[in-house]
């Protein structure tokens, strides 16, 4: 682990993790984007390089400190970001992917809205056309999953969750997690390797009584990479994801949670009506 550059900037609440899959490109522009953007929010920014040989040139006198962990072989989500937590020293974790792009700071205004009991702010998620991404999700279950692939074949409409009802999920591209929450938990799952980690722990915050928050008044944009389409190798992991998710017990509880919470939101609609 190697610090590229330090600052006087303790005290910020907020620690910013990155993943580089030799993406250095894509987090040169991410890091000009939080320096310019966010920089009162950020004590620290630490980046992972996934891969050997992933230059990352950083901003002209970042406003923050920039922290680099260099692994000698790949590892996962849940590990690369579960590693960056394990020296986090904030009170507020991000984890961010390396093709975001900020068009205005995100992090100050989550923080202003974040509720007492939030574990996890997340922003409104944007493609770069500006269509909403589809990152504040359904619980995936076989038949839901089943309904996406027949959407992305043009052979069923897209769908997409009701206007004002709760996101059950929220894609990890862009998740700014308590660090008591987080901490609580023991992170992320390292048993997932790639997919599914974000839906577990989503499942495990609500779990032990911690609330999923969007603050649709902020705006990220993500640049999807979707390897999981393009690749075999990918696309294996998502599925081998699932499966485990299906099995766990934390999946089993909280689809039940969310049921019960279905079935107490009819009968106090019934009552008022």
């Amino acid at each position: 682990m190697q610090v590229e550059t330090t600052t006087d900037a303790a005290g910020r609440p907020c620690t910013v993790s990155v993943v580089s899959h030799g993406q250095g490109k894509l987090v040169e522009r991410l890091l000009a984007d939080l320096a310019t953007m966010s920089a009162p929010s950020i004590e620290e920014v630490l980046v992972t390089r996934n891969l050997p040989n992933d230059p990352v040139r950083l901003p002209k006198d970042p406003p923050f400190a920039v922290r680099f962990i260099d692994n000698p072989a790949p590892r996962g989500f849940a590990a690369n970001h579960n590693a960056a937590f394990a020296v986090c020293a904030s009170p507020w974790f991000a984890v961010l992917n390396p093709d975001l792009r900020l068009r205005e700071d995100p992090f100050g205004p989550l923080l202003a809205a974040a509720q007492p009991n939030a574990a996890l702010l997340c922003p409104l998620v944007l493609e770069s056309d500006g269509r909403e991404a589809d990152a504040a999700r359904e619980l995936p279950t076989p038949h839901r999953l089943t309904r996406r692939v027949l959407e992305r074949m043009g052979i069923r409409p897209a769908s997409s969750l009701e206007t004002g009802s709760t996101p059950e999920w929220f894609a990890g591209m862009f998740m700014l997690l308590r660090s008591h929450a987080l901490s609580s938990l023991g992170g992320f799952d390292e048993r997932y390797f790639m997919y599914c980690e974000d839906v577990d722990l989503c499942a495990r915050l609500r779990l032990a009584d911690w609330q999923l928050q969007q603050v649709r008044g902020v705006s990220v944009v993500h640049d999807a990479q979707r390897a999981s389409r393009r690749s075999l190798r990918h696309l294996l992991w998502h599925l081998a994801s699932l499966a485990r998710l299906w099995v766990s017990p934390a999946y089993s509880r909280y689809r039940a949670l969310l049921g019960a919470e279905r079935r107490a939101a009819a009968a106090h609609r019934m009552a008022r009506s």
